[in-house]
């Protein structure tokens, strides 16, 4: 298990290749979800205003919010075009998708 301090050192040392297809989609969509982004639940819990950075760091220079549901899924989204009920209502859909087609 990592502790805050080599999750925040991976996050900082992360290559700006790395976010960069999840920050395209964010332009695009303005969502990504957990499953598009080289981050896991625990990063985004504990290292979030390195997370915005790194994506500073890649061109995004938009606020940033995440947002979850029922702990099974997550999404990094940008709050001037999602509201977060928005998202929460997304995420159910797709959690719910997910397990009738997995």
């Amino acid at each position: 298990m990592l502790n805050v301090e080599q999750l925040k050192y991976s996050v900082n040392r992360m290559p700006v290749e790395r976010v960069y297809d999840a920050m395209l989609e964010l332009r695009l969509e303005g969502l990504v979800t957990g499953d598009r982004t080289p981050f896991g639940k625990v990063h985004f819990n504990t290292c979030f205003a390195e997370i915005e950075a790194l994506f500073q760091r890649a061109g995004y220079h938009r606020g940033l919010d995440v947002v979850g549901y029922e702990g099974l899924v997550y999404a990094l989204y940008d709050p001037g075009r999602w509201e977060a009920v928005q998202v929460l209502r997304w995420l159910k859909a797709h959690s719910e998708a997910a397990v009738v087609t997995g």
